[in-house]
């Protein structure tokens, strides 16, 4: 009896053991594709938003480009992000909200030390996407937990984002109100990095098309708010 169940718990673990390698393997293979593409097509991003600012693109230009990536990740890449038909929609849209950045870079390079202030920026949204991602990397903590303030933070942004842009276009401009609303995003999108890179890391994300997707929405985001908060200040 005692040998029998020694046979069957030494099956157990003979079992159990190559599922957690495999599981771990295609973790680390998940994240390594996640980012080396993000590293690309942040590359192409660059390049994206340099060419609208060379080619001083206007705010309606800007805005189309803005709406033809949130057709592309909402219709075409669902349908093609299980194949290699995906990476070319991953450059699509990353390109697509890279070009839209123009009028908003444009806008501050314009201005005294508006050089400075797009670097910092820049140098701030790069150091808190890899100490939040190193984190999660190397501590594996769960911050799924979040989900559920993250996604009330985004309607609580979203909505008065909408409100700003109304009050703008009746000549009403709420300085307060926007630098909360940029303050609020950068935090939310920084909650963003911790959930969706805990997702990777904890495998509940395999898919590393959606995986650099999501990484690069958060990044892009987050140097937008910077950029404002950077520039507020700096004014």
């Amino acid at each position: 009896m005692a040998e029998q169940h020694y046979s069957v718990s030494t099956k157990a673990a003979a079992t159990t053991a190559p599922r957690g390698i495999e599981s771990a393997v295609e973790i680390n293979k998940v994240l390594k594709n996640t980012y080396l593409l993000l590293s690309m097509t942040l590359l192409f991003s660059a390049a994206a938003a340099w060419l609208s600012t060379t080619m001083e693109v206007g705010h309606g230009l800007a805005l189309g480009a803005s709406i033809a990536a949130i057709v592309v990740v909402w219709f075409v890449l669902p349908r093609t992000a299980n194949s290699a038909a995906g990476l070319p929609v991953v450059f699509l849209f990353t390109g697509l909200l890279g070009f839209s950045l123009g009028p908003i870079l444009n806008h501050y390079l314009s201005m005294p030390n508006g050089s400075s202030v797009v670097m910092q920026a820049l140098g701030s949204t790069a150091a808190v996407f890899l100490i939040l991602s190193a984190y999660v990397i190397n501590t594996k903590k769960d911050f799924t937990f979040l989900k559920g303030f993250l996604f009330t933070g985004f309607i609580i942004v979203f909505l008065s984002s909408i409100g700003l842009a109304v009050a703008s276009l009746f000549g009403v401009q709420l300085s307060g109100a926007f630098l909360a609303v940029n303050a609020l995003s950068a935090l939310v999108f920084s909650g963003f990095i911790l959930f969706d890179t805990s997702r990777i890391v904890n495998g509940g994300e395999r898919n590393y098309i959606m995986a650099t997707t999501q990484l690069y929405l958060d990044i892009h985001i987050l140097f937008t708010n910077l950029l404002h908060l950077i520039g507020f200040a700096d004014d």
